[in-house]
């Protein structure tokens, strides 16, 4: 290797290496991400609240951090030095005027000039001292004042009464000092009064958030139901545009295109109701006609192409309504399921049927029963056994139609639902129909938010689920 190679060599591993650990930087960050969205909650209230709460902990948790580290601590490691020279004058006091009797001016100084409670022991051992609170400030800042200004031994008690801090300090004598000071002498007692005020200020800032917050949110909430209930084809009653300008633009836009939908169906189903009245006067001649024409084959034949053309025009005018003008209603969906079971069996299809969970449903009575008839009836033709099952839990409604027929393929399930359309082994084709069953079914289930899917059934056959939101 030349040496003008060596440095490209080296900056190709470097860069390999910035490489990998980019890599291993982004997968990094993508499971924290994905961790961190699930733990974080999903409503946009309670986001919309942590986004509010968690800044006002953050700042006062920071500006307590800072009083208490800064000020508290300062103004107690200040007032216990100023007690602490209080007692080292009474010390040399003491040791300047020995002759006091019975330190009477040493204690009336002590009392009248410092505050304190001074009184001169015999010699005798200092206590022992016990364990120190951990969180204690005052008992660190007098320790290390007296260690600093008096350097004698000593023992203080900053927990046995809470009003006063006893210490006691073995003098050159021998004697004990014994000193009563008032712990707002030394201790910046009052520190509390500030952290309640902020976490009172804090409480109420976040009940403020709250409330405004909520009624921010009922508007989005109010706009999400009216949504869902119109997607499920139930009527929308009663909801208007408020809140914000942006929630309020977003219920007026909801709002027309609400009415566009509910405008191209009216057209549809006009469209459909004239062309089916049309077609249905001429039909009515025909059969006037063919009820004056002599009986024989070929009029047998024209009428039998009559009734089927009446059948195909009532077949595509129910695709089209859709029974969509049909108003939702409480429905005991078991009862309806027996009662389509027990048409079935009239037919001569052996039909079981089962339901579990709350059998009250709000539907299109009419509409929903046609959607299920429809299954159960295309069962019928292709099958010789039906079962059908019912479940409903808190969120779905699930209705099953299974056959022991042929089946369709799992490629061509999708293209049954097609209107008009018909595939040579395809279980949607009436004789002499239209095609339009599975059409009907499915336009019914998604007219209510649900959806049919096709499977395989465990009886061999073909299994339609049908399953809609309750």
């Amino acid at each position: 290797m030349s040496t003008l190679d060596r440095p490209r060599s080296t900056y190709g591993g470097l860069r390999g290496v910035l490489a990998n650990l980019a890599s291993r930087f982004s997968a990094f960050s993508d499971i924290s991400g994905r961790r961190f969205n699930d733990l974080m909650p999903k409503g946009l209230y309670a986001r919309s609240l942590i986004i509010v709460i968690a800044p006002i902990v953050i700042l006062q948790s920071v500006v307590a951090y800072v009083f208490m580290e800064r000020h508290w601590q300062l103004v107690t490691y200040r007032l216990s030095a100023a007690v602490t020279q209080d007692i080292a004058a009474l010390i040399d006091i003491h040791r300047t005027y020995p002759a006091d009797r019975d330190d009477a001016t040493l204690k009336r100084i002590a009392r009248e000039r410092l505050n304190l409670m001074v009184d001169i022991l015999a010699p005798e051992p200092l206590p022992v001292s016990g364990p120190r609170p951990f969180f204690d400030v005052l008992d660190a800042a007098l320790s290390r004042e007296i260690a600093l200004q008096v350097g004698r031994p000593f023992w203080i008690d900053t927990v046995g009464n809470s009003a006063l801090v006893e210490i006691r300090i073995q003098l050159e004598d021998g004697k004990i000092m014994k000193v009563f000071a008032r712990r707002g002498m030394a201790y910046a007692s009052n520190s509390h009064i500030f952290l309640v005020w902020m976490v009172i200020a804090s409480l109420v800032l976040i009940a403020i958030a709250i409330l405004f917050l909520r009624n921010q949110i009922r508007p989005i909430q109010a706009l999400a139901a009216a949504a869902e209930d119109f997607g499920k084809g139930r009527e929308v009653a009663g909801f208007r545009p408020r809140g914000a300008s942006e929630v309020r633009q977003a219920a007026l836009a909801f709002i027309e295109m609400r009415r566009r939908i509910e405008r191209q169906i009216d057209q549809r189903t006009t469209m459909l109701a004239g062309v089916s009245h049309d077609l249905r006067t001429i039909l009515t001649r025909f059969k006037l006609e063919l009820a004056l024409l002599p009986e024989g084959p070929e009029t047998e034949a024209l009428r039998r192409d009559v009734d089927e053309m009446g059948r195909m025009v009532e077949g595509y005018l129910a695709f089209a309504r859709g029974d969509a003008g049909e108003a939702p209603a409480v429905t005991d969906i078991e009862l309806m399921l027996k009662e389509i079971g027990a048409d079935a069996e009239r037919t001569g299809a052996p039909t079981t049927v089962a339901y579990h969970g709350q059998p009250t449903v709000k539907v299109r009575p009419d509409a929903f029963r046609r959607c299920i008839a429809n299954l159960v009836v295309n069962a019928a033709r292709y099958g010789d056994a039906i079962a059908i099952t019912g479940h409903r839990d808190h969120r779905w409604l699930t209705v099953t139609v299974d056959d022991d027929g042929p089946g369709i393929p799992a490629e061509n399930r999708e293209d049954v639902f097609k209107p008009f359309l018909r595939l040579d082994d395809a279980r949607n084709v009436d004789d002499g129909g239209s095609g339009l069953g599975l059409a009907i079914a499915r336009d019914i289930a998604r007219s209510h938010g649900g959806e049919i899917t096709l499977s395989d059934s465990p009886l061999g056959g073909l299994r339609a689920t049908v399953r809609v939101p309750v």
